[in-house]
C-alpha cells in the first residue's frame, strides 16, 4: 500500500498566507522523515480555502528540500492554463526532482478564475477533453501540434521533453469515461465513500483500454488521537472554522447559484467514512477501503483538524507501521 499526504495549504482564521506556504513545505519535509511515500498539493485561486495558486511551484521548492518523497499536484487545473505550458513545467520538475513528480490534473469549476485568466466558460464546459489530449501528447512525444476548437498551432519541439502519465481527477461519469478512454488513472476525492469509489473503479475498468486499470489514487481526511471519539470530536471542533469561510469564498464566473453545503453535516460524514480515530481505527479504515475498491494508493488530508504537523508525525509513527506490518514507533521509510 502506498500512503501519501494531501495538502491544500489551508488558511484557518488568523493564518497568514506566507507563513502557511512555508509551513506547507515543512510538512512535506516532515512527511518524508515520517515515512510517507508522497505529498500532493492542491491549486486554488482568490480564496481562503487554500492559499497555494501554483502547486508546481511549491512542489519545486519541496523537491529541493527532500530526497526521497514523491511529489504531485492534486490537481493542476487545466481549464485556466495552457496545456503545453503546464507540460513544460511538469517536464522540468520531472527532471529536476529525479523522476519523483506526478502531474495530477482536473477540470476545475465554473469559478471567477476563468474570467481572470481569460480562458472563459467555454474552456471549462467543453474544452477539457481537448486540453487533456494536448497535455498527454506533449508528455509522450518529442513534438506536438494542435488544430482543435481551443488550440491551433504548428508543430513544435517539446524542450525539455518527458514521458509522464497524468492522473485525472474524476468527479463524474463523464470524466471517468474520459480518463479510462485514454488509459489514465483516476484521482478520487474525499467527498465519496467506498461504494462510490468502487463503482468508479469498475466503470473505469470496463473501458477495456489496454493499461487503463490500476494506478488510481484516493484522497481521504485523516486525523489520529488516542481514541476514535476524541479524534472525531477534535475534527468536528476544528474543521468547520476553516471549511465554512473557505467554501463561502468560491465565486461563480457567471452568476449561477453557488452550491450550498451544510458544513457541520459534511464534516460529520467525513469523520464517519475516513481514517479519523485511534491508530488502529485509521489503519482498519484504510485497509477496508483498499479491500472494497481495489485502490492501494491513498493521500491523506492532514490539515483538517488544525494541527497538521502533529498528525503527520503521529500517522507516520503509529498508523503507517500497522499498514506495513511493522511495530508502531518503528523507524520511518517506505
Amino acid at each position: 500500500m502506498r500512503i501519501g499526504i494531501f495538502l491544500v495549504a489551508a488558511q484557518f482564521p488568523g493564518g497568514e498566507p506566507g507563513r502557511i506556504l512555508a509551513d506547507t513545505v515543512e510538512l512535506i519535509v516532515a512527511a518524508e522523515r515520517a515515512g510517507f511515500d508522497d505529498a500532493w498539493i492542491a491549486e486554488h485561486h482568490f480564496m481562503t480555502y487554500g492559499v497555494c495558486p501554483s502547486p508546481i511551484t511549491l512542489a519545486a521548492v519541496a523537491a529541493g528540500r527532500t530526497t526521497r518523497i514523491g511529489l504531485g499536484t492534486a490537481v493542476s487545473v487545466l481549464s485556466t492554463q495552457h496545456p503545453i505550458a503546464l507540460a513544460e513545467q511538469a517536464a522540468m520538475l520531472h527532471h529536476l526532482s529525479g523522476g519523483r513528480f506526478t502531474l495530477g490534473v482536473g477540470r476545475g469549476g465554473p469559478w471567477v478564475d476563468l474570467e481572470v485568466f481569460g480562458t472563459g466558460l467555454d474552456r471549462f464546459e467543453r474544452g477539457f477533453p481537448e486540453s487533456l489530449d494536448l497535455l498527454t501528447a506533449a508528455l509522450s512525444r518529442e513534438t506536438v501540434s494542435a488544430s482543435g476548437e481551443f488550440f491551433a498551432f504548428r508543430d513544435v519541439r517539446m524542450v525539455p521533453s518527458a514521458r509522464l502519465r497524468p492522473v485525472v481527477a474524476c468527479t463524474s461519469g463523464s470524466t471517468i469515461a474520459l480518463a479510462a478512454g485514454r488509459g489514465l488513472p483516476m484521482l478520487l476525492g474525499v467527498h465519496v465513500g467506498d461504494e462510490e469509489k468502487a463503482a468508479a473503479v469498475r466503470a473505469h475498468g470496463a473501458s477495456g483500454v489496454p493499461g487503463s486499470s490500476g494506478g488510481h489514487v484516493a484522497a481521504a481526511v485523516a486525523h489520529v488521537a488516542d481514541t476514535t471519539p476524541q479524534a472525531v470530536r477534535e475534527l468536528k471542533e476544528s474543521m468547520p472554522a476553516w471549511l465554512k469561510p473557505g467554501l463561502a469564498s468560491y465565486t461563480p464566473v457567471d452568476g449561477r447559484p453557488r452550491p450550498e453545503r451544510d458544513v457541520d453535516a459534511y464534516v460529520d460524514f467525513l469523520a464517519r467514512i475516513h481514517p479519523v480515530g485511534s491508530p488502529e481505527h485509521c489503519a482498519r479504515t484504510l485497509l477496508r477501503t483498499a479491500e472494497m475498491t481495489g485502490i492501494d494508493h491513498f493521500i491523506l488530508m492532514v490539515e483538517a483538524a488544525g494541527n497538521a504537523l502533529k498528525d503527520v508525525r503521529r500517522l507516520g509513527a503509529e498508523v503507517l507501521p500497522l499498514l506495513r506490518g511493522r511495530p508502531p514507533g518503528a523507524a520511518g521509510g517506505p
